[in-house]
Formats: structure tokens, C-alpha cells, sequence
């Protein structure tokens, strides 16, 4: 193995252990929602100067093995991929510390029925689940299943476009559920970034595997 190879090969590894920290954040932002854990929610603020760390770190890396190795090919369309998955992913680490700030501002628990309303539950369910699959398809080069990550984030904008609506309900049952309401929307706004983020790790995924550029191309299920 060159060295060449075996820097490509730590990236990647760096890559994967970022993408399992910003995994365990939304995992903790959805525990801490769930359960109104103000404690666990304060780790996922902290943690975020780590997800921050990871990005510079990576950033570094690229532009280290740019100016020693001047890689070309799939070496270089890895590396293109990999600086926007980096800011692609602490995109939502950010997304997961705004939802965990949303709970340590709430002066109490959150209405659980506008979480089955809204279907927030299901969102949050899935765009954790899409981003692990966006890993899987970046781990083991899988375009088949980063392509799918297209069509999955279509149920999180339709959870996101009929918000308004049901929020509205929800308010018109209780007044004294606006805020809670409110909070509920932001984080349903917050959920459909990391979809759109997911979607823009599969197009760069697709490109450094196959060289094909899906950015602004509308037939890319």
C-alpha cells in the first residue's frame, strides 16, 4: 500500500468516526426530547465543540494531502467529497446542539400528543435512520443505497410541508400549547435540514464513486 493509500485510508476512518459522533448527538437530541432530559441535553451542547474539532481537523488533513501528493482520479474526487460531507455533517451536529438548546430553554416538558400529530417522532426516527444509511453507502461504496436516501427524504419533506397545518390544530385544541407548538415546528424545520444535509452526502457519495456529478439534476431517483 503507498502512502497515498494509507492517507486516504485514515481520512476515511476520521471521516467515519465524526459520523458516529453527529449519529450519537441526533440519538441523544431524540432521548433528551422524548424524556425532557435537561442533563442530556447539556452533553449534546458540549459535544458539539468536538463535531467542530472533527471538521477543522479533517479540513487540515485534505489540504495536507492536496499539497504533498497532488492525487488525482478517484483519489481526488474522494477527497473533493469528502471536504463537503465534513461540512455536510457538522451541519448537523449543529442541528442536533439547536434542538438540545430548544429543551434547555423549555420551562417544562414538551405536549407528547403534538409529537404523534405532527408525526415528529417518525421524523426524527427517520432522518437518523437515513443518516446512518448514508454511512453505510460512504463505508462500503454503495451507490445503489446512497440513491435510495433520495426517495426516503421525500417522507420528511411531507412530514415538514403539512407542520404548519397540524401545529395549527394543535393550538386551536389548547392555547396553552403555543409554545410547545412552536418548539415542536423548529424542530420539525431542524429534521428536514438533516434530510436535505443526508441528500447532499448521497449526491457526493455518487460522485466520487461513478465521477457523475447529480448536483442540480432533478432525475437522480
Amino acid at each position: 500500500m503507498t502512502q497515498l493509500e494509507n492517507e486516504i485510508k485514515d481520512i476515511k476512518a476520521e471521516v467515519l468516526s465524526m459520523w458516529y459522533l453527529v449519529e450519537s448527538q441526533m440519538k441523544k437530541a431524540r432521548t433528551a426530547m422524548l424524556h425532557f432530559d435537561r442533563d442530556l441535553a447539556r452533553e449534546v451542547v458540549l459535544k458539539e465543540r468536538r463535531v467542530n474539532a472533527f471538521e477543522l481537523k479533517l479540513d487540515r488533513d485534505c489540504e495536507n494531502i492536496f499539497a504533498l501528493y497532488c492525487p488525482v482520479a478517484v483519489d481526488l474526487r474522494f477527497l473533493l467529497a469528502v471536504l463537503k460531507i465534513n461540512n455536510n455533517l457538522e451541519r448537523i451536529g449543529d442541528i442536533a446542539e439547536g434542538i438540545a438548546k430548544y429543551i434547555i430553554e423549555s420551562l417544562s416538558d414538551f405536549d407528547h400528543a403534538s409529537f404523534m400529530e405532527t408525526e415528529l417522532i417518525r421524523m426524527f426516527d427517520d432522518s437518523i435512520s437515513i443518516l446512518a444509511d448514508t454511512r453505510l453507502a460512504f463505508e462500503k461504496e454503495d451507490t445503489i443505497l446512497a440513491r435510495s436516501i433520495f426517495k426516503r427524504d421525500e417522507v420528511l419533506d411531507r412530514i415538514n410541508a403539512n407542520a404548519i397545518s397540524k401545529v395549527t390544530e394543535c393550538i386551536k385544541s389548547d392555547m396553552n400549547l403555543i409554545n410547545d407548538a412552536l418548539y415542536v415546528l423548529s424542530i420539525i424545520r431542524k429534521l428536514e435540514r438533516v434530510g436535505d444535509q443526508s441528500k447532499n452526502i448521497a449526491e457526493e457519495i455518487i460522485f466520487y464513486i461513478e465521477a457523475k456529478v447529480l448536483k442540480h439534476n432533478e432525475d437522480i431517483n
